[in-house]
Parts: C-alpha cells; structure tokens; sequence
C-alpha cells in the first residue's frame, strides 16, 4: 500500500480497489498554502497529513467505517479534527486517558475551531469519578471527625475549591494529589449516585457535563467512558451516543484492552469497604435508632478485609483455578456473601426511611448478586475468572474471552461512520490483528508513514553475541552494551525493560557502575515527576516498564538514547491472556502467531517511538534480544519497525554520539 493511498476493503483479509486522495477543502486548510500554514507558525506542511485528513473525511462523508495508521509526526491530531468540523456533524472524539482528553480539548480543538471559524460547539465529558459530587462532600464534611487529618485537610481544600469552581472538574484542583484518600469521599460511583432523589441534583457538575454534551456538536470523551456506556454501566450518558453520526478513537490500539475490562465484570474489596462507610453514614443521617444495623455494617466492612488477608501480602494476579481448592479462601467468599445477604435483609426492614438507605440497599444486593456470579457463572458465557492482589484490596474479575462480536455487534447498533487511529495499529501492511479484536468486518484502511527522515535521525543497533533472554547473566549482558552508550550519549537514556525484576536488577547493577548521571527509577515518584525531572536533568537515565513504552513524549536533546531489553511478550502467567491462546488454540489457529506476536510488534513499535518525538530529533534504539534475528518470526518485528538506519557493529553505535 503506497503513501497517501487508501483501500476499500470487505471481509477480513481481502484487499480492495486503491484509491487516490481527491484534495479539496482538506487542501484548503492542510496544504501548503492553506489557512494552517498561514495562520500558525512553524506549520510545516505534510502530504501525509492531508492524504489521513482526505480519507478521514471521504470516510464520514461515505458513512463508512476507516482505520488509520499514522506515523509519529504526522499531525493525525489536526488531520481528524479538520475533517470533524468541516463535514458539519455530531462527532464523539475519544482518546486514550484523561490527559490526552485535556490536552486535545483545551489546545487543539480550540485552535482548529479558532482557524476554521467554525460554529462548531464543543464539550468535554469525563467519567463520574472525576466530578465534584456535592451530596458526598456535605457527607463527608459531617462526618469529618472519622477521617486521618491528611484527609481532613484535603477536604476542607475541596469545600474551598467548590465555591469557586464552575464546571467541578477535580484536575482543576492541583493542591490535591491525583490519589488522594479524599476524592472517593467526594466524588460518585453508579452505585451510590443517588439520581434525581439527590438532594443536589439542581447544583450536580456531572448532569451539567452531561447536558452540555448532549448539545455539543463535537464532544471530547476517553475510551473508559465509551465503553463505560457500551457496558450499558452509566445510562446517563447513553443518550449520547444514538444521536452521535461520527465516532473518531484516537490511540485506538489500547481500545481493545479496555473494552475487555468493561465487558465484564470487577467485585473489589474497596467496593465492600465504600458500601459501608455510606451507609454508615446514610444511616447517621436517616436514621440513628437501629444500632443493630451498625453492627450489621461493621461486619460486612471487617468480611470484606478478611478476604483480602486470605490471599498473598505481595501484588499479584492469577486465574480462579488457583485459589477454588483453597478452603481459607472459599470461606471468606460464602462469609462475604452471607454478611451482604444479611445486610441486605436489615435495609429492607428501613425501607423508605430516606433516598440514601434505600440507595445503599441496592448496592448492598448488586453487590451480593455480583459476587454470586463470580463464584458460579453461567456454563455459557466465555469469560475467564481470575485475580488481582494489591497492597491493601483485592478484585475478583470476570473477563470475555473475546469481545470481537459484542463490540462488532455495538458499532452495528449505532449506526455512524467509525474511525479509528493510532501511530501503532497495523502489522507490517495488515490490519487484520486489529480488526479481528475488536470484530470490524468492513472497514476503509489507510497508513501513512512518519514525515521524519529515519535513516539520518535514527539507528537501531542490535548488540552481537547477546545470550538468550531466560540466561540467568541476560541483564547483566544488556546493562554491559548499555554502559557504553550511556557514556558515549552522556546519559539522555531510557532503559526500558518487560519486567520489574529485570528493572530492579538493572537499577542495582546501574548503581555499582556508578557513571556520574541522575539515575530515575519507575516507582520511587510518579510517573509525571519522573518525566519532568528527566527533561530537567538533561542528562539521566530513567528506567521504567510498560506504563514508559507509550504515551511518553520527551522532544530535543534531553533523549538519544532508548535500550529495550528483550521483545515485549505479554507475561505467559497473566490469567486472560492464558484463557485466549486456550480459545485460538481450541479453534484450530496458532495461538503464538495469530496473537502473541502481533501483539509484541505492536508493542516494540509503541517503545521504539519513544526515540524520534520531532524533526530535529537524533538518536539511536538498542534491541538487546537476539531472537529478532534468530527467529523465523524475526520478520514480523523487522517489517512494523520504522524505517531507521541499522547496525550490528558497536563502533557504529558509539560514532553515532560523536
């Protein structure tokens, strides 16, 4: 498939007729003399740009479905948004996390709107869980002698905060940290909301959110909360997406992961512990004269952290067949289920006394019907039961196996042309892993290279003599070829490993070679520290796993150098992966190469485009793992790559820096 082309295509896997981009008002805008160009400066006019933004609106125009690939550098950000507002449509953006929803919001929407003129109206929607809830905050403020000082000063900062704010969005509470203990207190979840029986429903920010949305023609929402409303959770917003006729999925290579998580089903002990306090304090506030009820809720807290103690202190995750014999634990189970029946039972007796008891009561039996079909699904459902341990709760998931034909048959019932775009989407020239996922039969494709001149900006280096991954001296052999190139770059590194072990490991050896650079490692701060003291520094090296793979944008001189130390295989114990390749398996297919290897491809390209971020980037990616070039399945990884200039010999690398 040539640059600036799209295809046509039917049923998986069968090519159809190539078509080149017609330029018209895209060219208007996008092109070399376009209103961009003329009215931003530093615009740098780019024909990928134009061919993506083309065929994205030949697409909404044709009511067809498209996916694009396109590079980093490309400008897909501008190449969606200009074709949105010129054709004139109701248009549901979502993008990958909360950040890059801001982001696209507050900059780039406003601009294209600003240079096109456009009367286009726009919001922006988040989840619930990131809207002040004014209810729970005068909960929270009655009952504020039960909260740890830190806490209570963090509250007091909210109530401030909701004097002043207008939209109650809490990011624009920054004095706040993202994981404060306060902002469950705070903000609502499905199951405590209390709808229109709320006491401030007149003065609710998210109702607001939501009614903005509804008359917006172009709304700003993440993955979490589209598949939040296709998981039918949150029916409040589902009124949005039947009158939607454009839906644009910006980094839709993490959609899949997402909508497996929504299309099932998460108990978690947090969910127990949230329940009590609520009613705790439902019952203070609508009540006061059943202390048996008190006690009935102080059980069901104290059952809810038993269970947790019944499993490892250490965070794990693991698949429901480990713990079914485990008696301690299927105890805590049934001792769980019966504190909520019986719960249940003594919220029935006070039904009527006020909204917020009646509220908890559903919750009270959601919660034990949830619980019930984890300990015994249905024989027909495809799911796979498994685990998840962190320090202080635990989740019991319920995930689909595939969700292929639940997510096709959903595009199926909104009716609306589909695009979705990311840097990393295909595999060589194909699609098909993509498709298969996430069940899209027909669908437009197209993919645009990067505009960035690879060959000189960028080398990729593959060390020669490396020993295989599982050798026991494997991360001391990497950490060998990264020493010197850390010196020959003076720091400016990314090491980035597909394990906590192999990071620890190398943390420790890094600290032994004691090389005169600010060491950072994922973990010790959070993930926005880390990045902002590396940019700082100007001359670290920053260690991290998965989370540092993606989403990670380091511009200029501060990063040239980027180490990964083997090929990013998914973890061969994770529950729901085991589950899958058992499902490809049973069907005949190849479970490593239909699935494995697509998915690692994808990966190693998300990591390898940490390197080039602009034009004037140079730099060079090591791939410490000799198998890319030992293994017929080589191929596969060398083809998604982009086009760098490549070496095996040290000396190349090393000349690179000089």
């Amino acid at each position: 498939m040539g640059r600036g082309q799209w295809e046509t295509r039917g049923n998986l896997g069968q090519p159809g007729r190539l078509i080149a981009p017609v330029f018209s008002d895209i060219e208007d805008v996008l092109g070399p003399d376009g209103q961009l160009a003329r009215q931003v400066e530093g615009f740098a006019h780019r024909p990928q740009q134009v061919g993506m933004a083309q065929a994205v609106l030949d697409a909404i125009e044709d009511g067809e479905n498209l996916i694009v690939e396109a590079g980093t550098g490309t400008g897909k950000t501008f190449a969606y948004l200009v074709p949105a507002l010129l054709s004139g449509k109701k248009v549901i953006v979502s993008t990958g996390t909360r950040n890059l929803q801001d982001q696209l919001f507050l900059r780039d929407l406003p601009r294209v709107v600003d240079i096109l003129a456009s009367p286009a109206r726009t919001a922006l929607l988040k989840g619930r869980a990131n809207y002040l809830c004014i209810h729970r905050m005068e909960l929270a403020l009655l009952d504020s002698r039960g909260h740890p000082h830190h806490t209570l000063r963090a509250l007091l900062k909210v109530r401030d905060w909701s004097h002043a704010t207008e939209r109650g969005d809490i990011a624009e509470l920054g004095e706040v940290a993202e994981d404060s203990p306060v902002w469950p207190l705070v903000t609502s979840s499905t199951e405590n909301c209390l709808g229109q029986d709320c006491p401030a429903w007149s003065k609710c920010h998210l109702v607001e959110a939501r009614r903005r949305a509804q008359e917006a023609d172009v709304v700003v929402i993440n993955h979490h909360l589209l598949c939040a409303d296709f998981a039918i959770r949150d029916t409040g917003f589902g009124e949005l997406l039947p009158a939607a006729e454009v839906f644009i999925i910006d980094e839709a290579h993490q959609l899949p992961d997402v909508a497996s998580n929504f299309f099932g089903a998460t108990l978690s002990t947090r969910q127990i512990t949230e329940l009590a306090q609520d009613t705790r304090a439902e019952y203070h506030r609508e009540a006061g004269d059943l202390p048996r009820l008190l006690d009935q809720i102080d059980t069901v807290d104290k059952a809810g952290k038993d269970l947790r103690l019944t499993f490892e202190r250490q965070p794990t995750r693991g698949a429901w067949s480990e713990i079914e014999d485990e008696s301690v634990i299927q105890e805590a189970l049934e001792a769980l289920a019966a504190r909520l029946d019986e719960l249940e039972g003594m919220l029935d007796t006070v039904q009527g006394r006020g909204k917020g008891l009646d509220s908890c009561l559903e919750r009270a039996r959601s919660l034990g019907r949830l619980l019930g079909e984890l300990r015994t699904p249905s024989a027909a459902e495809e799911v796979v039961r498994w685990f998840e341990v962190f320090g202080h709760s635990l989740r019991l998931n319920s995930t689909p196996i595939d969700i292929a034909e639940v997510f096709g048959n959903t595009m199926l019932q909104h009716p609306a042309s589909w695009i979705f775009t990311s840097a990393t989407l295909a595999v060589g020239d194909s699609f098909d892993h993509f498709q298969r996922q996430l069940g899209i039969v027909e669908a437009r494709t197209g993919k645009w290279d990067s505009p960035f001149d690879y060959q000189h900006q960028a080398l990729w280096y593959v060390p020669q003599g490396m020993p295989e991954p599982s050798d026991r001296g494997y991360v001391q052999a990497v950490m060998r070829e990264a020493t010197a190139l850390i010196k020959a770059s003076g720091g400016r590194t990314f090491l980035l490993f597909t394990s906590y072990r192999a990071l620890n490991e190398a943390a420790d050896l890094l600290e032994e070679a004691d090389l005169g650079y600010p060491v950072l490692v994922q973990g010790e701060m959070p993930k926005a520290e880390l990045l902002r003291r590396f940019v700082k520094h100007g001359n670290a090296v920053l260690l991290g796993t998965a989370s540092f793979w993606e989403g990670v944008d380091v511009r200029g001189e501060a990063l040239s150098l980027v180490v990964i130390d083997k090929l990013p295989f998914a973890s061969p114990g994770d529950p729901v992966l085991q589950a899958r390749l058992d499902a490809i398996r049973a069907r005949g297919g190849n479970p490593f190469m239909d699935y494995q290897v697509p998915q690692a491809a994808i990966a190693l390209k998300q990591g390898a485009g940490r390197l080039i971020r602009d034009v004037t980037d140079r730099g060079v990616l090591v791939l410490c793992d000799p198998r890319m070039l030992k293994k017929s399945y080589g191929h596969t990884f060398l083809d998604a790559m982009p086009a760098f200039a490549r070496t095996r010999d040290p000396a190349v690398a090393l000349a690179f820096f000089e």
